[in-house]
């Protein structure tokens, strides 16, 4: 099989692999369709907190938001898997520690994380192999694009929720990339009132168009009561400002990472009754994430603004626009697309 592999800071290369096979408890998934995300890009930079703790390493198989379809089964699997779109979780826990026995292996300090810690393989690749106990069926109104996005829509509907909105409410959200605008998208589906705060200065076009009204830069940002911030940032300053933002009582929920340590007065947190929470995973989030797509409450296609082949994967990494791709902040790979015969390096 055809995958692509991250050889170094800026440099990689599509490789011609063994197509994997199923171990007992696995299953092998043929690959539909791969989110490019933040996380990938941060390895392609070699910034990625991982890589400098022991938990990741040159070479690597990048790819963790991803759908298809199984192919085949392990020992010990249900063969009634075979043929079923499925999209998997992330996050890949010991399965005998006490936060694994408690449902909460997307904190196991021993998970692995797909395309991202450990060893196991990401889906950058025509095939992979992962845990049957990591599956999710998509129904058929949830196509390979929604089910690519089921992963870090997960994300976003866990920091929706702990929002804790109520319809009426008005809640800000820091950051509209994927994951912000993601996180609006729920928030609204709940009866919210969204505001957006995009520091970068972008154009509004594009989340007026996903029929956002309030769409504000640091200058411009009204001055409302809001019940509850959602920093989906990569600014160090910002979850300092959601703090001041919010309502006494309110709640910030951080989701979003900056590069460098970030400042939160917890005497503000404490003087104010404020409730913080930090999401980390979509892992408790994904079957609900899946409902709202199959029933419309939330559509996010719009976010993708191109699907490329392996062979570009590269330069979407480094920042390169794909030709013709819309305004949407999501990149996609369909890895049976645009194959040729020779594998290509490129080192920046």
């Amino acid at each position: 099989m055809r995958a692509f592999v991250l050889t170094a800071p800026g440099a990689y290369e599509v490789q011609d692999l063994p197509a994997p096979v199923a171990a007992p408890g696995e299953v092998v998934v043929d690959v539909e369709r791969v989110g490019v995300c933040g996380t990938d890009m941060e390895f392609f930079t070699g910034a990625m907190a991982y890589l400098h703790q022991g938990h990741s390493s040159y070479p690597i198989q990048l790819g963790h938001e991803w759908a298809g379809r199984v192919a085949a089964v392990g020992e010990g699997v249900d063969g009634g898997w075979v043929g079923r779109r499925v999209m998997g979780d992330t996050m890949l826990g010991c399965g005998g520690c006490r936060r694994c026995l408690r449902g909460r292996q997307h904190v196991c300090d021993k998970r692995e994380e797909v395309g991202i810690r450990g060893a196991r393989a990401g889906a950058l690749a025509e095939q992979l192999a992962v845990p049957a106990s990591s599956l999710h069926a998509l129904p058929d109104s949830v196509d390979a694009v929604l089910g690519a996005l089921v992963e870090p829509g997960g994300n976003a509907l866990r920091a929706a929720r702990a929002a804790d909105l109520r319809a009426g409410d008005r809640a800000l959200v820091l950051g509209p990339g994927t994951i912000g605008l993601l996180v609006a998208m729920f928030l609204r589906a709940s009866g919210a009132e969204v505001h957006l705060l995009d520091r970068a200065g972008n154009s509004p076009a594009f989340a007026h168009a996903l029929g956002f009204e309030h769409v504000w830069d640091e200058r411009s940002l009204p001055d409302l009561p809001f019940d509850a911030v959602v920093d989906a940032s990569n600014a160090a300053h910002l979850p300092g400002r959601a703090l001041e933002l919010v309502e006494p009582s309110g709640r910030v929920v951080y989701i979003g990472l900056a590069g460098e340590p970030s400042r939160v007065d917890t005497r503000a947190l404490v003087l104010r009754d404020v409730t913080a929470v930090g999401i980390l995973s979509a892992s408790p989030g994904l079957e609900a994430t899946i409902r709202a797509y199959a029933s419309g409450a939330v559509d996010p296609r719009p976010l993708v603004a191109a699907t490329v082949g392996l062979d570009e994967v590269g330069a979407v990494l480094a920042g390169e626009r794909p030709r013709g791709a819309g305004p949407g902040p999501k990149i996609h790979v369909d890895p049976r697309s645009g194959q040729d015969s020779g594998a290509r390096r490129r080192r920046s």
